[in-house]
């Protein structure tokens, strides 16, 4: 009796409460949002469901952000000039419950809308798309470009508002749930590019993001551009890399203010971009909205260069004539990647006596190394102007799903001209054969090269080969490639043994079908 009575107690004993992490707390809410977003008809997958979650996000963290600032400058006795005045600060219409539904929608959308006391006023996104600065480069021309490209697409204000009330309970003055929510955002950007539409275009494996960065090194003081900046993955990698020598305030300063830059045309990473960069800490990000192909190559100067420059440039597209006037007459072409190229060249700074130049680590498509034509002359500019002194070929795969193209990283500096120049082969383990989207690559993968890196030597995937061996002239010593395709000589060739009668028959099978083939054609004839 007593044994079942002490059974009945251990029953009843309740379980212990697991307190929920910061990051558990903040996934959730992020997860509901995204649940919420799926009942909505307007809403077709991640491709839009993310985007609205950003902008949402964006006026959430911007207002958090302007109460911290004015009570800062309180401290100080100085006075603070918000960027978004009433009523449209998050504070005064996102924390109203009572609106919600069409009037909700009414006044994210509509160019006139009408308050609850009756004046007629702008509605939110007219207005933030009309901000502007006495500048013409401060935080309301940000909030301005970034909403110039975003549109509302959710029909149904009851989930807009339900879904406002969660973004509500994220606290973005608080490092913490920064930190925390940062991770979680670069994990949704990471999913995107299961999503359609153009994500591909803008996701660059982040292994091989961190091992570009780490090999280029930037130093506080030094600026660092991307040209096609897409979510921002360089910038944000770049940041960090630079937040860790930020010891003081004025390198601190120097960090926020000098150091990173970027330049992205299409407004959806555009926004994404500025989300990134807002979450791991920067508070004004620098990033160009326009085309940063549309400045003529011969008006940029000294003032216009950087430091360093780390991107994964479009290919295979397409520009306007008038992009391609802005490059000199023997080197327009239709390929992006080239004329990208070009572009980061010029924005390299130059070396100085007393200094260093201007450094790059960018991805090609495998096309570039062997293309002539244009592309020669390209080459031919790189290797006479900077030291190329390092390509890194990568394994098929490695962009996958958006593309099966193998891809290189070019290393390069401004200031002596190439004599020779390091290659080394970075292929997929044994167990994966090659990339995919369900095999990628990994940053463990990259040890052995950044072992290699400050201590050369040749090896199964390492070789140097001399600027002589990559020049290709005619019979009449006329230049007519630069030939970077430069296959590994290391490298072991390893056939599948095979019977030799079982070879025999497969060649003969193969025969019979040619044959078979040339017999239909001659009928045809």
């Amino acid at each position: 009796m007593a044994k079942a009575k002490k059974e009945k107690e251990v029953k009843k004993t309740p379980k212990p409460v697991v307190a929920e992490t910061q990051a558990q707390r903040l996934s959730g809410i992020i997860k509901t949002c995204r649940n919420l977003m799926r009942k909505d008809k307007g809403l077709n997958g991640d491709a839009d469901r993310l985007p609205m979650l950003t902008w949402i996000m964006f006026l959430k963290f911007l207002d958090d952000n302007e109460q911290l600032q004015d009570v800062n400058a309180q401290l100080e006795g100085k006075k603070y000039k918000p960027a978004i005045e009433n009523p449209y600060r998050w504070r005064d219409w996102a924390k109203d419950k009572n609106m919600t539904g069409d009037d909700l929608l009414a006044f994210i959308n509509n160019e006139k809308v009408k308050l609850p006391d009756g004046t007629e006023t702008t509605g939110l996104f007219y207005y933030l798309r009309s901000l502007q600065s006495e500048s013409g480069a401060g935080r309301k021309d940000v909030i301005s470009a970034v909403f110039k490209g975003v549109t509302n697409r959710m029909i149904s204000g009851f989930i807009l508002r339900d879904v406002i009330n969660k973004i509500d309970e994220i606290h973005f003055t608080s490092n913490e749930e920064l930190n925390s929510l940062s991770r979680l955002y670069e994990s949704i950007l990471k999913e995107m590019r299961d999503a359609s539409g153009d994500a591909g275009e803008f996701y660059t494996p982040k292994p091989v993001v961190k091992f570009m960065v780490e090999m280029i090194d930037p130093q506080i003081g030094e600026s660092v551009l991307d040209p096609a900046c897409g979510t921002g993955g360089f910038l944000v990698e770049a940041f960090d890399h630079l937040n860790k020598q930020a010891k003081t305030v004025q390198l601190k300063k120097t960090l926020q203010e000098k150091s990173i830059f970027g330049g992205e045309a299409k407004p959806l990473p555009f926004l994404l971009s500025q989300m990134n960069l807002l979450l791991h800490g920067m508070n004004y990000p620098n990033i160009d909205s326009g085309n940063s192909l549309r400045i003529p190559l011969r008006d940029i100067g000294d003032k216009d260069r950087v430091d360093i420059i780390l991107a994964n440039p479009p290919f295979g597209g397409e520009e306007e004539k008038g992009i391609l006037n802005n490059f000199p007459e023997d080197k327009q072409t239709t390929e992006t990647a080239l004329l990208f190229l070009q572009l980061i060249m010029r924005k390299l700074k130059r070396k100085k006596p007393t200094g260093r130049g201007g450094r790059a680590a960018i991805i090609v498509p495998h096309g570039t190394l062997f293309a002539d034509g244009i592309a020669a002359k390209v080459k031919k500019q790189l290797v006479d102007d900077f030291n190329l002194h390092t390509i890194v070929r990568l394994g098929e795969g490695v962009f996958a799903p958006y593309t099966d193209i193998a891809c290189n990283l070019l290393f390069f500096e401004h200031g002596v001209p190439t004599k020779q120049i390091w290659y080394y082969e970075l292929l997929p383990p044994a167990d994966k054969k090659k990339y995919s989207k369900t095999k990628p690559i990994q940053l463990d993968e990259f040890t052995g090269i950044k072992d290699w890196w400050t201590n050369r030597v040749e090896n199964d995937n390492a070789w140097k080969v001399d600027i002589k061996d990559i020049l290709i002239f005619d019979e009449s010593d006329k230049l007519i490639n630069v030939d970077l395709d430069n296959k590994n000589p290391n490298k072991k060739n390893e056939f599948e043994y095979k019977d030799p009668s079982i070879l025999i028959g497969s060649i003969l099978d193969r025969e019979k079908k040619v044959l078979k083939l040339l017999e239909g054609i001659k009928n045809i004839i």
